[in-house]
């Protein structure tokens, strides 16, 4: 089970946010106003399971796009011809992504962190020990640690609700269904089909992130469409897991420490001869 986050019908009205925080009973986050843009949570942590970020860009003014909202204050000129730009914004509702391959999951020593039946990944924070293994070990910087008491935090997916049979609280509150639940294998089957969708009607750079099982984590449990790059949205292109290579590091050192105790026997062993022939 896990998300498919349509962005071109997102319309930032953060109601995923709210209900994220009420049924988690998550501790407010400051909402600091930046000056710099009406995105006051301005990322994931520990006290924000969900992120809506607004990106505002200077694009040239064309063909209505779903899902981007534009200042008509400067469509005047690109409307005459003038060659005028436009200021858009992107709306995109963020979360843990739930690897299928999970580096947290990788490095937790104390089994905090684990994988549920529904195939998304969730901390025990009564075993968590606050070492923060997991925090530089998430490809996407998503986990984070609470500054009172040095445990880690993250989306759950709603853990609860899914045992109740009920939808992820984000998810039943969206209004356009920008977040929707459900099967991965249908939700990719949906996303595929509405990039067609929104390509015939002339919506060139809308792409699908995160879908991919081959990819660098094995596919994501929590997937989108975007319109533009990933790193206009803050997110890694190429996403690795980060444990990938620690198979080969133990292989690597095992037959290194095997070597070296080859070593220190042969010369244990030939200091004896000599002393023995002495």
């Amino acid at each position: 089970m896990g998300f498919f986050t349509d962005t071109s019908v997102c319309i930032g009205c953060k109601a995923c946010e709210v209900a994220c925080k009420e049924w988690n009973a998550i501790p407010e986050d400051g909402l600091e106003f930046t000056g710099m843009s009406y995105d006051n949570t301005q990322g994931l942590g520990a006290d924000t399971w969900r992120h809506v970020a607004f990106i505002e860009q200077n694009k040239p003014l064309g063909r209505a796009e779903p899902g981007v909202h534009h200042d008509d204050a400067a469509g005047s000129d690109a409307a005459s011809g003038g060659g005028a730009t436009d200021l858009r914004w992107l709306m995109a509702s963020d979360v843990c992504k739930h690897c299928t391959h999970a580096a947290c999951l990788d490095v937790c020593p104390t089994g905090s962190l684990f994988r549920t039946e529904f195939g998304t990944v969730v901390v025990q924070q009564d075993i968590c020990n606050g070492c923060g293994y997991c925090v530089p070990a998430c490809p996407y910087g998503v986990i984070d640690q609470r500054k009172d008491d040095g445990r880690v935090w993250k989306c759950t997916l709603c853990y609860d609700r899914l045992g109740a049979g009920q939808e992820p609280a984000c998810a039943k509150a969206c209004p356009t269904d920008s977040i929707q639940y459900g099967p991965l294998d249908e939700l990719r089957e949906r996303a595929a089909m509405r990039v067609d969708q929104l390509h015939d009607l002339g919506v060139e750079d809308a792409r699908l992130y995160g879908h991919d099982p081959e990819d660098g984590v094995g596919g994501d449990g929590a997937f989108f469409l975007l319109l533009d790059e990933p790193e206009v949205y803050g997110l890694p292109p190429d996403p690795v897991v980060t444990t990938r290579d620690l198979p080969a590091m133990w292989r690597s050192a095992g037959l290194a420490a095997a070597a070296l105790a080859g070593g220190l026997a042969t010369v244990f062993a030939v200091h004896g001869r000599t002393g023995a022939a002495r």
